[in-house]
């Protein structure tokens, strides 16, 4: 009886995972509307050589990794330290209405973000209108390439950092508050508490986040980019994402090569969780894989 409780969940599963795994086979063929997916000729790796004979192909590539890699390193932090500080308030209510606002803006889709960043930051925005009123001359925020990571990087942290120290908070509340009780008859501060119970602690919660992350670097960020970037930041903002995007709807339309690019991305996407997994283990950790 417990187990027909996981079958709603095993057929949404199958449903939405499993079989339109069957649309893969577009990237080994040459895709045919008036012919379907199963009729279309086969053409075998022909595909990929045309991908990988695409610099922009080549480009979108390490501009997902570096942008990705430098989103992560800066924001994976963030949660965790927001989780610590929630957990040191000793006042429930105030402990319950931080943790809502910084909640809330997991619940706004990248759509209204962007409308809120272009309001703040364009030349007639809040930021700059405050400039002109100081005498001080206007910043291109949204034309500059060089600004466009900073952005992604705060609007980010901004929008996840609520929703990931959920997860830490939760890790929290496991603890055994026997330890705490032993630390405090022993003098020990609350910031040896923190680094020599609670992080020891959380560290397999933080394992697995890690793992996850790195598993999904290659694929994260889309709706971020897509919404706030513009022609002025084409340039520094042609991650694999929007790549497959405009390949497949801005453009002659080939969904044969943009599935090719598209399995691409989650075959590294499945080698960097391995690794990371495999890195883990390496450490001392417990890792996702047995």
């Amino acid at each position: 009886m417990t187990y027909t409780l996981l079958l709603p969940g095993l057929i949404w599963l199958f449903v939405f995972a499993y079989m339109p795994m069957g649309g893969l086979s577009l990237a080994f063929k040459h895709y045919k509307a008036n012919m379907g997916i199963w009729g279309s000729p086969w053409v075998g790796l022909e595909n990929f050589k045309y991908v990988f004979r695409d610099p922009t192909f080549i480009d979108a590539i390490w501009r997902t990794l570096y942008v990705n890699i430098i989103k992560f390193l800066i924001s994976f932090p963030f949660p965790i330290l927001l989780a610590l500080l929630l957990n040191e308030l000793r006042m429930g209510k105030m402990k319950k209405v931080f943790q809502t606002i910084f909640t809330f803006p997991q619940f706004l889709s990248w759509i209204i973000v962007s409308g809120i960043v272009i309001n703040v930051l364009s030349y007639d925005g809040l930021l700059n209108s405050a400039l002109s009123m100081l005498g001080l001359s206007t910043i291109n925020f949204l034309g500059s390439e060089r600004m466009f990571l900073p952005m992604l990087i705060l609007t980010d942290i901004w929008k996840s950092t609520g929703w990931g120290a959920i997860i830490f908070l939760a890790a929290i509340s496991g603890i055994d508050q026997d330890q705490y009780e032993s630390a405090q008859i022993d003098g020990a501060s609350r910031m040896q508490q923190i680094f020599k119970i609670t992080l020891p602690n959380i560290l397999p919660t933080v394992t697995v986040m890690f793992i996850l992350n790195v598993g999904g670097l290659m694929s994260a960020g889309f709706d971020q980019i897509f919404n706030l970037a513009n022609a002025a930041t084409q340039n520094v903002s042609q991650v694999l994402d929007v790549y497959i995007y405009r390949i497949t709807f801005q453009s002659s339309t080939d969904f044969s090569f943009s599935t090719a690019v598209s399995l691409f991305r989650s075959l590294v996407n499945m080698i960097l969780l391995l690794s990371a997994d495999r890195v883990a283990k390496m450490m001392g950790g417990d890792g996702l894989f047995r």
